[in-house]
């Protein structure tokens, strides 16, 4: 009878090597594999820690063939370590297909936390902590963007986003076009490493000093929410493309209408109908 191995998500330090935790050392130490999105990276912090567990790579190009394999080596008793070059795998990270299939499976999945980025910048953003979002990176795509602000400019939780420093500009321009150019925000820069730099102000001021100041290194955003008296207007564009959203996120359609519905203070039938449409 085989028996069923073990997936752990194990988070990685997101720059300083000493947020690596004793337990995620550990845990490295003990599986039979590591899955890791750039074995080289990762080679590089299994060497600092004197970890000598073999590797393979798991990424988004290769993971409709990695699942399967990984998969049927769990089910057939192993301990795999699944690890990104940075932070918590899944978190726009690859990761969410694997825990998926041993999930389907009826694998065991434990997660081995570690520092991230989007709760680091939202700790120390000044903003309300109490509820907030993560959208990780912004649509690239010009319509699916220009939807997805809009969803925004509406919505009062503190909100998280990702940023890369060649496009960060271009961000806060579309920010302070669709949420309004004195909506306030904290933008933080190489979270836990040697340069890290918090600015904090308005997006219009934002814009004018990283103009000045090029950016350099991974940015985490955070906005603060819209005033609560700003009601959101449920159009059904705006309605369909949050039950997308919430559906991508791996919500099936009744549980995102449910929610959707509470937000919007519509019945979920209504909701529901046009979940249908998707």
């Amino acid at each position: 009878m085989e028996v069923s191995g073990i997936l752990y998500l194990v988070g990685t330090p997101i720059g300083n090597l000493e947020d690596m935790t004793f337990r995620a050392i550990a845990t490295l130490k003990q599986v039979d594999l590591i899955a890791a999105e750039d074995t080289r990276h990762t080679g590089k912090l299994l060497h600092h820690f004197g970890i000598d567990t073999p590797q393979t790579s798991y990424h988004e190009h290769n993971s409709f063939k990695r699942v399967p394999e990984l998969v049927e080596k769990l089910l057939q008793g192993m301990a795999i370590a699944l690890v990104t070059d940075a932070g918590m795998p899944a978190i726009s990270d690859p990761g969410v297909e694997l825990v998926q299939g041993c999930i389907a499976a009826g694998i065991r999945v434990v997660p081995i936390p570690v520092v991230t980025a989007g709760i680091a910048a939202l700790t120390a953003s000044g903003f309300a902590t109490q509820h907030f979002g993560f959208d990780g990176f912004l649509p690239t795509d010009k319509k699916e963007r220009r939807d997805h602000l809009e969803i925004l400019r509406l919505e009062t939780r503190t909100m998280i986003l990702y940023e890369a420093p060649h496009r960060l500009l271009r961000t806060l321009e579309d920010l302070a076009e669709s949420l309004g150019r004195e909506r306030r925000i904290s933008v933080a820069r190489e979270l836990t490493k040697l340069h890290e730099e918090f600015w904090r102000g308005s997006i219009e001021n934002a814009i004018a000093y990283f103009t000045m100041h090029s950016p350099k290194g991974e940015f985490t955003l955070v906005l603060q929410g819209a005033e609560p008296s700003e009601k959101p207007i449920w159009t059904e564009d705006v309605i369909l493309k949050e039950l997308q959203n919430l559906i991508e996120a791996g919500m099936s359609r009744s549980d995102a209408s449910r929610q959707l519905a509470e937000l919007a203070d519509l019945p979920r039938r209504q909701i529901y109908q046009l979940a249908l449409t998707l």
